[in-house]
């Protein structure tokens, strides 16, 4: 996963400091989660191969499953159409979502 060139990524905050990264399971397709990314999360997430994020709550960046063990080991990161947005796959380990679901969506509302 590590690149050596990641000037690309000042490409994707020029709209704003912070961007959406949607997380899909691999082998299901499953939207697991939508979190925030800065441009020291995303480097730290190319260069480390799991994703780290950015906590708007918190203010301060966090690597997901550092202390709950459920990893999410990165397999590939899409920009869309205006790189604004990424559509990161992971190989999920353990539940996603903080409440101990698989997925953050799982609440049927229609």
């Amino acid at each position: 996963m590590t690149t050596s060139n990641l000037d690309f990524i000042d490409d994707y905050f020029q709209k704003s400091e912070l961007i959406p990264a949607i997380i899909q399971e691999k082998d299901t397709g499953e939207v697991l989660m939508l979190a925030y990314m800065n441009r020291e999360s995303m480097r730290k997430t190319f260069e480390t191969g799991y994703t780290w994020f950015y906590s708007r709550s918190r203010q301060e960046l966090w690597n997901k499953g550092a202390t709950s063990g459920h990893l999410q080991r990165v397999i590939s990161i899409k920009g869309d159409c205006d790189k604004d947005t990424l559509l990161v796959t992971v190989e999920q380990t353990g539940a996603a979502c903080h409440t101990g679901s698989h997925s953050c969506f799982f609440r049927d509302l229609l």
